[in-house]
């Protein structure tokens, strides 16, 4: 005898993914920003820091929008992964100074093995594309959005259907 197991994500499911995307889109918008105002600063250039991105995930000819992309999948999934500290690990409501505080340190760290063991692994010239301090700066700014992010949508009032509103404003009769 067989039996199959449908699964499908429930609004729970669905609401943590999309809560850790707009974190993680938020948190890599930040850092795509910083880098482009140090290059704005400083005379860089920020599609080549876009391109670096490509080629270290093993794109040939990478271009600035394709860099663009691969930071923005991987901001989306770090932000998930965030997402998950934040909810589960932290406490799901609690207060903002320890979910920017968690957020800051969880980024700090991901910066570190980032730059300090990943990159020099499979990509050890883009460690030297910009100078230590812009990237932690950028990932601070990472962590400071998606904090922000994540309190502002765990605040979101839940929206009544429109005949719960009929019935609360009804005047009793009398």
């Amino acid at each position: 005898m067989s039996s199959s197991i449908s699964i499908t994500p429930s609004s729970l499911d669905r609401y943590f993914l999309r809560t850790g995307v707009y974190i993680g889109l938020g948190g890599g918008i930040a850092e795509i920003i910083v880098v482009w105002v140090y290059s704005a600063l400083t005379g860089g250039d920020a599609a080549n820091i876009g391109r670096q991105v490509g080629y270290a995930v093993g794109i040939s000819k990478a271009s600035a929008a394709n860099g663009i992309m691969v930071h923005l999948i991987l901001a989306a999934m770090l932000g998930v992964g965030l997402n998950y500290i934040l909810q589960f690990a932290l406490a799901r409501h609690a207060p903002a100074g320890k979910v920017f505080s968690a957020s800051l340190c969880t980024l700090t760290l991901i910066w570190a093995v980032n730059f300090f063991v990943v990159l020099p692994l499979i990509s050890p010239s883009f460690v030297h594309v910009l100078p230590y301090a812009v990237t932690l700066f950028s990932k601070l700014m990472f962590g400071v959005v998606a904090a922000a992010t994540f309190c502002s949508l765990r605040r979101r009032p839940k929206r009544k259907n429109i005949s719960d509103e009929i019935k609360e404003n009804a005047s009793p009769a009398g």
